[in-house]
């Protein structure tokens, strides 16, 4: 389901960007609004909805929405999924049985007089 979902997000990502660079620009930009622009190049004028509109904003709400899904499952899946389960630790591995023909310091008989 994760990548279903991230592979839904990356060709999101690519219609978005492409439609973004498809529409054309307000006309100015930083540049008319320096030295007396008026306030419909500052704001923005009223433009035509176009389809390349309506598509950038569906494609950017549903970039929003899987990127949202995909971080709470991320989030969820390292988690325990109940106190027990976070109290629960692993076994840990029995202690080496010392051999019989060594002390506990490791040195062997033969060897300590």
């Amino acid at each position: 389901m994760f990548t279903f979902l991230l592979v839904l997000l990356i060709i999101d990502a690519i219609i978005l960007s492409v439609v973004v660079l498809l529409q054309a620009g307000q006309g100015g930009g930083l540049a008319a609004m320096g030295g007396g622009a008026s306030t419909e190049s500052f704001f923005g004028g009223r433009q035509a909805v176009t389809i390349l509109t309506k598509l950038s904003w569906w494609c950017g709400g549903i970039f929003l929405g899987l990127s949202l899904i995909l971080a709470g499952i991320s989030s969820r899946a390292g988690a325990a999924r109940s106190v027990l389960e976070q109290q629960i630790q692993a076994p840990a591995a029995p202690a080496p049985i010392p051999l019989q023909d060594q002390p506990a310091g490791g040195i062997p008989l033969d060897t300590v007089r």
